[in-house]
């Protein structure tokens, strides 16, 4: 008895570590969606980015413990510490942490689509509300307490419940789609368009933009993999999956963009996206392939935005997040089947009809949250602090300070 018993203990501390160590690597990938930020914008928004996203994650941080992952999963935290710890080594409140960098995803996301314009207090008061309430109510009618609700509907009508393994669509989708109304009301940046003609405007750091890739697609290996929640669920066929998309999504941007090393580091992250929705389910081969075909989508998905929609998406966050996650949730369908090699258990049907789904809760969430902020207390930077740089307007200091003081 006393055997069995210690035996269950070092399963639940196993959990645990696993699941913290899933998180902690998923954590890091704020650091990631940091420098590619940074890397990307102005010199005079570098500071703006950095501080955003750390602020973003700690509010989100707050608001999910309190509010989201109980409208998620249906667990509360507002209980004395002992009772916390009660069950299995305190599992629920890492899985806690590892699901709540996944909520911060979003406005991480959503902070490279608005980048060098929004105010910082209306942004970050966005966030809040689609990491503690939307997110967590999507999330809920998928993974979470009402999954049923969403999943038997899926069922009836493509025979099998919609399968998202690791966020392409939950997340990734999500943030994309959430963006898009963020930065159409925004507006573009001041001289991206004039008198309808395009000026690109240059990105500041190709090193801090790789950097931060680099360091979003060590991370993502917890992000995909860590999703099996524990040892026993773990799988070395999403951890191989994951590297071929990667790798797929490098190789096809690297032809597709020309060598043009934007397009080579996003489209390592484009792959990633496509991959997270099957990497539980799809052949490594497949993968190579969803991963290939969302790096063509990024590529020419960023120039029919910029050029010919005119929609000033710094980062590119629709296309690279939004569309191409959309694209992983269809890619299961296809790929998952056992005729193509895959696992199966999975519908065309029904992940084309879970991936729309989440492209209209996204974008009426969107519009709904930035109109009434844009109405009242306003989104965007006057024209002067646009000028001068969110860095100097929002933080009174620069990235390079000692320039500054010459």
């Amino acid at each position: 008895m006393e055997t069995m018993s210690t035996m269950t203990g070092l399963k639940s501390s196993a959990d645990v570590l696993f699941l913290m160590l899933g998180a902690v690597m998923v954590f890091a990938m704020h650091a990631g969606f940091a420098f590619l930020e940074v890397g990307t914008v102005r010199k005079k928004n570098q500071v703006n980015a950095f501080v955003k996203i750390l602020t973003d994650w700690s509010v989100s941080t707050i608001v999910y413990f309190l509010i989201g992952f109980p409208i998620a999963y249906g667990i509360s935290f507002l209980k004395p510490a002992g009772e916390l710890i009660d069950k299995a080594q305190g599992y629920d409140l890492v899985h806690f942490f590892f699901l709540l960098c996944f909520s911060a995803c979003i406005p991480a996301i959503i902070s490279g689509g608005i980048a060098e314009r929004a105010k910082f207090w209306p942004q970050v008061i966005a966030g809040a509300i689609f990491a503690g309430l939307s997110y967590p109510l999507f999330e809920s009618l998928i993974w979470g307490q009402n999954a049923s609700l969403l999943q038997n509907i899926f069922k009836s009508i493509g025979g099998a419940e919609f399968h998202d393994y690791a966020g392409s669509v939950v997340v990734h989708s999500i943030g994309g789609w959430i963006a898009l109304p963020a930065v159409i009301i925004l507006g573009p940046r001041m001289g991206r368009y004039v008198r309808g003609k395009s000026h690109p405007i240059p990105v500041s750091n190709i090193p801090f933009l790789a950097l931060g890739s680099w360091i979003l697609a060590v991370g993502w290996f917890g992000f995909n993999v860590m999703s099996a929640g524990n040892f026993e669920k773990i799988s070395g066929l999403v951890a191989v999956n994951s590297l071929m998309a990667m790798v797929g999504g490098v190789l096809a941007a690297l032809v597709a963009g020309k060598n043009d090393p934007g397009f080579v580091h996003n489209g390592a992250l484009a792959g990633l996206i496509a991959v997270c929705a099957g990497s539980d389910i799809m052949h490594p081969l497949a993968s190579f392939v969803v991963g290939c075909i969302a790096s063509i989508i990024f590529v020419y998905g960023f120039h029919y935005e910029q050029e010919k929609l005119k929609i000033d998406d710094v980062l590119g966050v629709w296309p690279l997040h939004g569309v191409i996650g959309s694209w992983g949730g269809i890619a299961a369908g296809i790929f998952g089947q056992k005729f193509m090699g895959g696992i199966g258990g999975v519908s065309f049907v029904s992940q084309l009809a879970g991936s729309l789904s989440a492209i209209v809760f996204a974008l009426a969430s969107g519009f709904i949250v930035y109109g009434v902020l844009s109405r009242t207390v306003g989104i965007r930077l006057d024209q002067e602090d646009e000028f001068a740089g969110a860095d100097i307007a929002i933080h009174s200091i620069g990235a390079y300070p000692e320039d500054s003081i010459r």
